[in-house]
């Protein structure tokens, strides 16, 4: 197992790519903190790591609030022990305006759960693992960090913050054996997608000009990713954006 004796912290863990993420985690041996901001999905996740026979604990928090970060960090420390894993992936995708039609309100919100809960992660897990002797971060950023994406200015510029974060965070803790990387998704197919979509199917045309490989990926794709950066198979990767977007980035 590659993540025997290990305890993943998962944020967003109720559902798409967290969701996925956990319980491939716990497959491998993990120990999973679940964190979602929705009780009953993140209760789901736990249920079903258990029934697998995998060991879990269910946590509610907002991540953008430091008083919540704090106390998901402490009592997975209490109940499982130091997180060696951060996976921070809860996020939201924000209303779309066009730059100046963009409430400030909603700018701050997307930049508060998106931005400001990366930054709240790690600042309250990092000296855990420093502790513990080292250990591997995972940020979620986005393709929408990278290039342009009409009406979605608040969720650009976090996701542009937190593949910076991904590397000041690396340059930083390298020293203590503290690996820190981000995955840049481009179009999986998750509630969030759904949501964007407004509940109709994928449209092909739409999916021609964002996927090479004509295709959404789904979540257990991109958890296999997270699963390579959380193992020991990355032992020499850090501070690095990985794009997995099914070729959005080059066509």
């Amino acid at each position: 197992m590659k993540l025997a004796n290990k305890v993943a912290l998962i944020t967003g863990a109720g559902s798409g790519m967290g969701k996925a993420a956990a319980l491939l985690f716990a497959s491998e041996g993990a120990k999973v903190a679940a964190v979602d901001i929705n009780e009953a999905e993140v209760t789901e996740t736990v249920a079903t790591i258990k029934t697998q026979g995998g060991q879990a604990l269910a946590l509610r928090a907002d991540v953008s609030k430091s008083e919540e970060v704090q106390r998901m960090v402490e009592e997975t420390v209490a109940h499982l022990g130091a997180p060696t894993i951060l996976y921070n992936n809860a996020g939201i995708e924000g209303a779309s305006h066009y730059f100046a039609k963009l409430p400030e309100e909603e700018f701050d919100r997307v930049i508060a759960i998106n931005l400001r809960g990366v930054y709240l992660g790690m600042k309250y897990v990092l000296p855990h693992m420093m502790e513990a002797g080292g250990g591997a971060v995972i940020n979620t950023a986005s393709i929408a960090g990278l290039v342009a994406v009409r009406g979605g200015a608040a969720y650009a510029a976090a996701k542009a913050g937190v593949i910076a974060l991904t590397r000041v965070a690396a340059l930083e803790y390298g020293r203590y054996n503290i690996r820190v990387n981000a995955i840049c998704p481009g179009a999986i197919e998750t509630p969030m997608a759904q949501r964007i979509r407004k509940g109709q199917p994928p449209n092909p045309k739409v999916i021609d000009r964002i996927s090479v490989l004509g295709r959404m990926a789904e979540p257990e794709e991109i958890a296999k990713v997270a699963l390579f950066l959380a193992s020991e198979d990355a032992s020499f990767a850090t501070g690095a954006p990985f794009i997995i977007d099914g070729g959005w980035t080059v066509s």
